[in-house]
C-alpha cells in the first residue's frame, strides 16, 4: 500500500514538473532558438496584423529544424547582440517552418534558410536581399553584417511618427 501511495505521488509529482515546463517555455517554442527575448508572432496572417497596426516592418525567416544551414544561421543570429537588440525593439518577427500560401514569400523560389522583410503598409520588400545573386533572400552565419545593414534598411521604411 505504501508502494503504490508512493508511486502516485511520484507520478503526481513529474506531471505538474511537465506541466511547468510546458509553461515555461511556451514562449520560448515560438522563438525556436532565435532569440528567447524576442516577442515572436505564431503565424503569417498573425505577423501581418501587428505590422500594420504597429507601423514596424515584419521580418520573416524561413527554416527547417532539421536543416543544417538554418541551424547554424539560427546560432549566428542568435548570437547577434545587434540584430537581437534591432530585432525585439524595431521588427514584428515570425519565424516559420511551413511554407505560406503567399507566393510573395518566394520571389525567387522556396529554399532555406531565407529571410524577407515586409514593410507597414504590407509590401513584401523584394529589393532588400542578401549577398547571393541566385538565393537573393539567403544569408549563411557570416553574413551578420549584411543581414544587420538589410535590417537597417527595413527599418528605414518606417513611418516617421511626432510626438
Amino acid at each position: 500500500m505504501l508502494r503504490l501511495v508512493l508511486f502516485a505521488l511520484f507520478i503526481g509529482f513529474c506531471a505538474s514538473a511537465g506541466e511547468q515546463k510546458h509553461r515555461k517555455t511556451k514562449t520560448e517554442s515560438l522563438a525556436r532558438g532565435w532569440g528567447v527575448n524576442i516577442r515572436w508572432v505564431k503565424n503569417y496572417e498573425e505577423g501581418l496584423f501587428n505590422a500594420g497596426i504597429s507601423v514596424k516592418p515584419l521580418m520573416v525567416i524561413h527554416h527547417l529544424l532539421n536543416c543544417p544551414h538554418s541551424q547554424a544561421l539560427k546560432k549566428a543570429f542568435a548570437a547577434d547582440k545587434i540584430i537581437q537588440k534591432m530585432a525585439k525593439e524595431d521588427f514584428i518577427m515570425l519565424n516559420l517552418l511551413v511554407e505560406t500560401t503567399d507566393k510573395n514569400l518566394a520571389p525567387d523560389g522556396h529554399y532555406v534558410p531565407r529571410i524577407l522583410f515586409i514593410d507597414p503598409s504590407l509590401t513584401v520588400r523584394t529589393n532588400i536581399v542578401g549577398r547571393y545573386g541566385n538565393l537573393a533572400y539567403a544569408y549563411e552565419p557570416g553574413d551578420m553584417k549584411v543581414l544587420a545593414e538589410n535590417m537597417r534598411k527595413a527599418k528605414k521604411l518606417m513611418p516617421h511618427t511626432e510626438l
